[in-house]
């Protein structure tokens, strides 16, 4: 046996195992997006009251089923009953056929056949139809740049672009607003 077959035999393992173990030990790239689109749980036919920062009630969802994103740790909504309490405790009730919430509860995303009725025994009933609407509990604003049709007993508001301050009861439609008097009948 020769020494020089002996050696390169011997260079010949050492370059295979070093050419493994650096390619067992490069740098992989890093995921460019969630793992999965599957959420990290989900909650069925619940009630959940989140609070504000001191304590109080901001907002009461009600649902068949909620999602949260894991991503960014939002949630998706099916067919929400929102409730957002007023000055006196009563509360507005917002449904629509999808929402989104943000991970901290502090901006409401409804989608797709919105309806808000105002508090029970309210001196002037309010209802508002829209395609969609944003609201933000903690700031007591919503908006829509979206249709909205606004009725009250004797007229019906409608417009385009819609911002409601739902502590002091004010609101501004933008653009394309058309109003409607129906007097009471006798």
């Amino acid at each position: 046996m020769n020494w020089r077959r002996i050696l390169g035999g011997v260079l010949l393992v050492a370059a295979l195992v070093s050419g493994w173990s650096a390619w067992k030990q490069r740098e992989k790239p890093a995921p460019t997006g969630p793992l999965t689109d599957r959420s990290d749980y989900v909650m069925r036919d619940f009630e959940l009251i989140a609070l504000d920062s001191r304590g109080r009630e901001s907002l009461t969802v009600r649902s068949p089923q909620m999602h949260r994103n894991p991503a960014d740790q939002s949630f998706d909504i099916a067919t929400p009953l929102f409730l957002m309490p007023d000055a006196e405790g009563r509360h507005w009730r917002m449904r629509a056929d999808t929402g989104w919430l943000s991970p901290k509860g502090d901006e409401l995303r409804l989608r797709d056949d919105v309806r808000g009725d105002s508090p029970e025994g309210t001196e002037r009933p309010t209802t508002l139809r829209t395609g969609r609407l944003n609201v933000f509990p903690n700031t007591d604003l919503a908006v829509t740049d979206d249709v909205v049709t606004l009725t009250q007993p004797g007229s019906i508001l409608s417009g385009r672009g819609f911002e409601a301050n739902l502590e002091t009861k004010e609101y501004l439609f933008k653009s394309q607003v058309k109003s409607r008097y129906e007097p009471r009948q006798r």
